[in-house]
């Protein structure tokens, strides 16, 4: 790799606006290289073609352990030595994705839909109750994919309160004692779930893999806490800044407004102008390969860019113009092939329900003053906002 080469991540300008360099790499340079925090270099895949083969190539590793895989903190760095499907390659990858799959498909997602309707409904209340003005992110963003996803694991209703309260404090805080408590929790929740003959999530994995000794105990703890972290933030983040661009794009809230049944195009048209996971997919050559030109070695960390793969103007004309109107089904802010997002049709369904109870319940929502530049998540890996004041 060449020696002068850039630091990486590259810092968004703006909310919505990706860095400069993104549309120079996909023009020029597709494939490029750039170093880490820890000085290591890694190569960047901008173009959308180029990413989606890039999460196909048997020959990339989503394992952790592989020679090369590129970590972008060095906190991150003690995912190496932990072994659960989303770090996995075939053929292990299938049947341990499989095991955790069956709460998340299209058809029992939809079932919770008057579950999650209620849960909007109860905080949206609480925001009409107290009235303006309001941060959009503590009062709505963060709590309900929280209680979502505690629905599916199987949380108590009488421990929901203190399920939200954990959840949100390993975001908002950070550190680790906000996440060795969650961890502690879902612990103590796995334990009681022992025997059990409920449908929740947990109660099946223990049943069917655990009690079989298909599935160490440990291991299923782990996966709990990586699905509970990462289909919540990515979700809530989602939900903030897809607020945002709405309000900041008044003409597409009022065609959205006149027309709700726009609103499956609308949330794929978010996902892909936010993608607010760009950073949260990385792999490692296991032997030489050739993309775009440019030979990438056995040993080399890769970073595929969906960002700017979401903004490659060869597949979605005018990409840096927000336009519910266009068909962004082929975004890849939830990723592609076998790794791709388990909780897609989860995240599609709270965000349908937030922002339709939204843009019914308060008509005249906006913001309340400028967004400071200490609100949004520049240096996150899971883009997104701190807080959002509203008013209406």
């Amino acid at each position: 790799m060449n020696e002068t080469v850039p630091a990486f991540p590259l810092r968004r300008p703006n909310p919505f606006d990706l860095p400069a360099e993104y549309r120079v790499m996909r023009e020029d340079q597709p494939v490029r290289c750039a170093r880490l925090h820890n000085g290591k270099p890694v190569w960047l895949v901008s173009r959308y073609a180029d990413v989606r083969a890039v999460l196909t190539d048997p020959g990339l590793s989503a394992d952790r352990a592989a020679p090369g895989f590129p970590f972008l903190t060095d906190e991150a760095e003690y995912l190496r030595h932990i072994k659960v499907f989303v770090g996995m390659d075939a053929p292990e990858h299938g049947p341990h994705r499989r095991m955790f799959a069956p709460e998340f498909t299209a058809r029992n997602v939809a079932a919770l839909r008057p579950y999650i309707q209620g849960c909007v409904d109860e905080r949206v209340d609480r925001l009409v109750d107290t009235g303006p003005p309001a941060d959009l992110v503590a009062a709505l963003a963060l709590p309900v994919p929280a209680l979502a996803i505690g629905r599916i694991l199987g949380v108590p209703s009488s421990d929901s309160a203190l399920f939200e309260e954990l959840t949100v404090r390993v975001i908002t805080h950070g550190g680790a004692e906000p996440f060795e408590a969650l961890v502690d929790y879902v612990k103590r929740l796995v334990r009681a779930k022992q025997g059990s003959t409920d449908d929740d999530l947990i109660s099946r994995v223990l049943r069917e893999h655990v009690n079989s000794g298909d599935l160490e105990l440990r291991s299923m703890t782990i996966v709990l806490i990586l699905i509970l972290l990462a289909g919540y933030e990515t979700t809530a983040n989602t939900i903030s800044l897809g607020v945002l661009a709405l309000l900041r794009h008044p003409e597409q809230l009022a065609a959205l407004r006149r027309n709700t049944a726009a609103m499956p195009a609308a949330i794929a048209e978010l996902l892909r102008y936010t993608s607010v996971a760009e950073l949260a997919t990385c792999r490692a050559a296991t032997r030489d390969i050739e993309l775009a030109g440019t030979t990438i070695r056995a040993g080399d960390g890769v970073i595929p860019l969906a960002a700017s793969a979401n903004r490659d103007p060869s597949v979605f004309p005018n990409p840096d113009v927000l336009d519910i109107h266009r068909d962004a089904r082929r975004h890849l802010a939830f990723g592609h092939g076998a790794h791709a997002c388990m909780g897609a049709a989860l995240a599609q369904l709270e965000l349908d329900i937030v922002f339709t109870t939204l843009l019914s319940r308060l008509p005249d929502l906006r913001l309340a003053g400028e967004l400071p530049d200490t609100a949004v998540k520049y240096d996150s890996v899971l883009f997104g906002l701190h807080a959002l004041p509203i008013t209406w």
